[in-house]
This record gives C-alpha cells, sequence and structure tokens, in this order.
C-alpha cells in the first residue's frame, strides 16, 4: 500500500492530491497561477487534515517535471524536494506533457479508439498535448493510447504542414493550452481538439506506477525538464 502526495504546478491551475495505490483520496486545486508559492504549503497542510493522515503516513512525492511554467516548475520541485528530504522518502517525477496525455484518456476515450473509428483510420489515434510557449510555440509531444512515446517532447514552432506527416495515417486529438493557438492553422480532417481538465489525480497513477518500480529522482541532480532556455524581456 503506497500513499504519495502528488504535485502539479507546472500550468496555470495548481493542484495537489493524496493517492493511495494509485486512486486519489483528496484533491485541491488552485486557480490563480500567481499565487501557486504562498498557495502551496498551507493547501498541503489543509490537505492533510481534510484526509485524516499526517506527514509521517506519506511514503513518496509525485511532482510534474515540465515542461510548463518556468515558475510553476520551480515551486512544485522545490517544494517536492523539500517534503523528501525532511521526511527521508523518495522523489518521483514525471513529464507534463504525458500527464495531459493520461488526462485525455481518462477523459475522451471512455469507449475506446472512438476518434480514429470518426476518422475511419486503421492506425489508431495519437495524443498530442500542447502547452503554450509563447508567439506561436508549444511544448509538444505525441503519445499513442497506452502512453508510448510516438515523438518526444520538444519545443516546436507551429507551422501550417506541423503534423502533416503523422495526421496522414492517424487521427491526432490535440489538447492543452496550446492547442488553442493550433487549431485555427490546422484544418485537417484526421485533426480533432478537446479540453481537458488535468490535475494532481492524473499524476497520481502515473506516480504510483513508477514507487512501485522503485523509479525515483535524485534529490540532489534532478531539475525541471524546461525544454528551452527562459526568456526575460528587457524595456527599451
Amino acid at each position: 500500500m503506497a500513499i504519495l502526495l502528488n504535485i502539479d504546478t507546472a500550468t496555470e491551475s495548481a493542484s495537489i492530491c493524496l493517492a493511495k495505490d494509485g486512486v486519489p483520496v483528496h484533491t485541491l486545486i488552485n486557480n490563480q497561477q500567481r499565487d501557486h508559492a504562498a498557495w502551496i504549503q498551507p493547501a498541503i497542510q489543509q490537505l492533510l487534515e481534510a484526509t485524516g493522515y499526517t506527514m509521517k503516513d506519506i511514503q513518496g512525492v509525485g511532482v510534474t517535471a515540465g515542461p510548463g511554467s518556468y515558475t510553476g516548475l520551480r515551486v512544485g520541485m522545490a517544494t517536492a524536494k523539500g517534503l523528501c528530504y525532511a521526511l527521508g522518502i523518495p522523489l518521483i517525477t514525471e513529464n507534463t506533457l504525458k500527464v495531459m496525455a493520461h488526462a485525455a484518456l481518462q477523459q475522451c476515450f471512455p469507449n475506446g479508439d472512438e476518434y480514429s473509428i470518426k476518422a475511419g483510420l486503421k492506425n489508431g489515434t495519437l495524443i498530442c498535448p500542447m502547452i503554450d510557449a509563447r508567439r506561436m510555440e508549444v511544448f509538444t509531444a505525441l503519445y499513442d493510447l497506452h502512453l508510448n512515446i510516438v515523438k518526444t517532447p520538444t519545443a516546436l514552432i507551429l507551422e501550417d504542414g506541423s503534423f502533416n506527416k503523422e495526421l496522414e495515417n492517424n487521427s491526432i486529438l490535440f489538447l492543452g493550452n496550446g492547442s488553442a493557438k493550433w487549431k485555427p492553422v490546422c484544418d485537417h480532417p484526421h485533426a480533432f481538439f478537446a479540453d481537458v481538465i488535468q490535475t494532481a489525480e492524473h499524476l497520481a497513477p502515473l506516480a504510483d506506477v513508477l514507487f512501485m518500480q522503485e523509479k525515483f529522482a535524485s534529490l540532489a541532480y534532478e531539475e525541471p525538464v524546461y525544454l528551452k532556455e527562459f526568456y526575460t524581456y528587457v524595456k527599451k
């Protein structure tokens, strides 16, 4: 039996979830992105009070490692590392895009590969989470319906034919705030779009698998997955 605290502060909404054997017990969400740093510590205490667990019951901490908001990633990683160091428990990290893809699986595919059936395709559906990286750039990746990586996470500048090759023989479900800038550009009949809500609940089962496999991150050396250098605008 594993009791894990899961933290997701990579995007606009921050969330924490206490899970038992990968099943969410209780979740708290903060939709004010600027308040993530101030919100997270009191929220963890509130989460424990709501569930009746204590810090000593937590056996590991899972966190979305990126890509995503630079500040959000640092808040989540620092919080997770601090708790793991203080409690002497393992740190578990997972890619934000994979967590988004897992959320899409749960919310969009209750009846199987319905997008490919609708498109009349034989090769199946791919899932393409997108995180806005400003201008026409997104953080993105491609996954199949078993969450196997088809295209590794990358920072991509969207162009008219960005996914033409993949769309030839697959339908692709695009999601995430980055897909809003792609939808007006992409008119391919095999492209589908969905509003998917991602929280730490979707990290929970993925983190539980990594915990059971003892695939832990290094407290000393683990860093957020930024995918590109931080850019600061200098006012002229």
